[in-house]
């Protein structure tokens, strides 16, 4: 049993050897699944200035694609899930419904690869390996960014320079009118299958260095929506059962500009959800009994400082604590009844250093250290620690319309148990490499090539579920290759911005955690072989005209074939992977009058395939969802009110994003916004 001292001394060495190795890095750089359960705002905001932002990040050498929270409003997207998929290259697997389990990919390398960060910190979960975006409320996000390899930033924290993709969540910061020190929002949300969902938002300045914000929101809902189901020749109509959801969400923040410069918050987060789990539909399926219940709550705190033209620092900690409950009755369990409870902590530091030496170079160091431990009322729990230590070293060289920036990130990971071997532990030094070039001083056109080597650690359920957990697992690796070329220009002056990126792309991912058939059981194993080659293309523009008239154009557009080349001698050989369509994109528009503002989006799939063999009986349809939205704001003396009214699924169509889980036809949805 190794305990705390040898894991603090790992992190001292993982940091030593990282600044010895990193200039190797930036100049020659190395390369080297199912998903689970279990695991306006205030008028003052951007959406009222005459010119907007293009939600696409030109001069970035990786691609970043980004989504303001008017924008998502105006365009009637109704959680997080939906957000997700208008970014080029995201992959988000659906179960259906409000309450159903959402997880996103990018560009194919498994959702366990994607890091979500909520205010800069990053989101865990050590049980299922990947975050359900589900359960994040988009009432209170001011922001959503989607990063392939990582943010420009260089002042974040280690755990997000390693992952191989980071999707940002920003929530809404207070911002006050003339003299005014207090702001309150209320919102009330109805709509189809008994949904009703109320929120608030309060915002208080306490003093001339401290303001505060809390934020609260309840939702219900039915989920008893229809669906068809095909029998050979017979259709029926039928609906979704236990479906039903009930949720809490609360979050309260604290801002204090420091008096030597620099900023301290704190923020506190809770959430809670009981919802039934409908499983999927087949014929002659039985009702289903399975509930879930979800417990988060986090507490963390940020401190950041310049200290000088040359230095900059920043520190962030994070307790979080995740509690689960699920229960289902059946003849199948023993007892009648099916009965687990899983808790989790997290214990989190970070500290990131910037430091400018000359005006063309940066140099960053963060330091990660977490803890995370899993209690379970399953059979044969373990009671896993595990301690993790990551070490990022960034440069960044810029000099006139050069930027290169390079990446070393070390990881060291180890367990302990209460029962078994635990297993081995994890040692590697992770490569990246970025290059922009603007050939033009007076064009706003970049070329970008990036390649970045990360992997994935298997998860507590890879590790010690019940029969199906493999202590001997290695971690699983991915090759990033990138190359693209963006292009901005406004050609009259009605134009605000026209914007167009084209990025193709090149994933390698070896040694991948697949569950693989054994002589008496399902057993997680490195198995996988897969490549994912493609390209994404995305466009935005924004057009003013006279009488306060504006029109908002976005489109995405991704091609991508991710092939299995685990086995050459298996039917699935160059197969595509389950759940990968070869076409994907969306196309949204937005007009703003005085009068009423209108937004138009369609979201669309092509054909993809459920299973590992690509067969016809395996296939699942493609599909084109479309929504309307219809808003207008009207100032009733000191209080501001929008309405807003969403057809979602105007065409009704059908649709299974995974298979034998039916998404809900057409919907609709009312919200009154009261701004005080």
């Amino acid at each position: 049993m190794r305990g705390h001292k040898l894991f603090l001394s790992r992190i001292l060495c993982s940091s030593r050897s990282l600044v010895g190795a990193a200039l190797i890095a930036v100049s020659f750089p190395v390369p080297v699944h199912a998903d689970t359960i279990t695991g306006k705002v205030h008028r003052m905001q951007e959406v009222t200035v005459s010119s907007r932002r293009s939600p696409i990040k030109v001069s970035s050498a990786i691609p970043v694609q980004t989504l303001s929270g008017a924008d998502m409003s105006q365009l009637g997207i109704q959680n997080m899930a939906d957000a997700v998929r208008r970014f080029a290259g995201a992959n988000v697997r659906d179960y259906g419904g409000i309450g159903g389990l959402k997880t996103v990919s990018v560009r194919n390398m498994g959702a366990a690869h994607t890091a979500v960060s909520y205010d800069g910190a990053p989101v865990s979960n050590c049980q299922a390996g990947q975050i359900d975006i589900g359960r994040f409320s988009l009432d209170n996000v001011a922001m959503l960014s989607l990063a392939v390899g990582q943010n420009d930033d260089m002042l974040q924290a280690a755990k997000l320079y390693a992952s191989a993709a980071v999707l940002g969540i920003r929530t809404e910061r207070p911002v006050f009118d003339d003299d005014r020190s207090s702001a309150f929002r209320l919102m009330v949300k109805g709509g189809s299958f008994g949904y009703v969902s109320p929120s608030f938002r309060w915002w208080q300045k306490l003093s001339a260095r401290v303001v505060t914000s809390v934020d609260g929101s309840f939702l219900r809902a039915d989920g008893n929506y229809p669906f068809k189901l095909v029998n050979g020749k017979y259709v029926t109509t039928e609906r979704r059962n236990n479906s039903a959801i009930d949720s809490w969400h609360g979050e309260a923040n604290m801002y204090y500009s420091l008096p030597e410069g620099g900023e301290l918050q704190l923020k506190g987060y809770y959430f809670y959800s009981k919802r039934g789990l409908p499983g999927a539909v087949t014929l002659y399926n039985p009702v289903s009994t399975e509930t879930l219940w979800d417990k988060n709550a986090f507490m963390q705190v940020k401190y950041s400082r310049r200290f000088s033209p040359k230095w900059e620092f920043k520190v962030q900690g994070k307790y979080n604590y995740g509690w689960n409950r699920d229960r289902e009755y059946g003849p199948q369990f023993t007892g009648g009844e099916y009965n687990a409870v899983h808790k989790q902590n997290e214990y989190y530091l970070s500290a990131t250093g910037l430091y400018r030496p000359l005006p063309e170079l940066n140099v960053a160091f963060a330091q990660d250290g977490l803890i995370n431990t899993l209690r379970s009322t399953m059979i044969d729990c373990p009671y896993p620690d595990r301690y993790t230590s990551l070490s990022a070293l960034s440069i960044r060289w810029q000099r006139r319309l050069f930027t290169v920036t390079g990446t070393l990130v070390g990881t060291y990971i180890t367990e302990t148990v209460k029962e078994g071997d635990s297993p081995h532990d994890i040692k590697r030094l992770s490569p990246g490499l970025s290059v922009n070039v603007q050939p033009w001083q007076d064009e706003m056109l970049f070329f970008r090539a990036m390649y970045k080597s990360t992997f994935r650690t298997p998860s507590f359920n890879d590790l010690y579920y019940f029969r199906l957990g493999n202590r001997t697992l290695r971690p699983e690796k991915a090759d990033e290759f990138d190359v693209g070329v963006t292009w901005s220009r406004s050609f009259f002056p009605a134009m605000d911005y026209m914007s167009v990126t084209l990025d193709g792309f090149y994933n390698d991912v070896t040694d991948k955690i697949v569950a693989f058939p054994t002589t008496y059981a399902w057993r997680m194993v490195n198995f996988g072989k897969v490549h994912v080659t493609g390209l994404d293309v995305t466009l935005a523009t924004a057009l003013s005209f006279t009488r306060g008239l504006k029109l908002i154009l976005s489109g995405a557009y991704t091609w991508q074939r991710a092939v299995d080349l685990s086995d050459r001698d298996a039917k699935t050989y160059k197969d595509l992977l389950p759940y990968t369509p070869v076409h994907s994109g969306n196309a949204s528009g937005i007009v703003e009058t005085p009068w009423l503002n209108v937004g138009y989006s369609i979201v669309a799939v092509s054909k993809r395939y459920y299973m590992s063999e690509n067969i016809p009986v395996n296939e699942i349809a493609g599909y084109a969802e479309h929504t309307l939205t219809l808003s207008r704001e009207i100032d009733l003396g000191t209080c501001h009110l929008k309405l807003l009214g969403e057809l979602v699924n105007l065409t009704d169509c059908q649709y299974d994003v995974i298979k034998f889980y039916p998404m809900p036809g057409r919907s609709w949805r009312l919200t009154g916004t009261f701004i005080f």
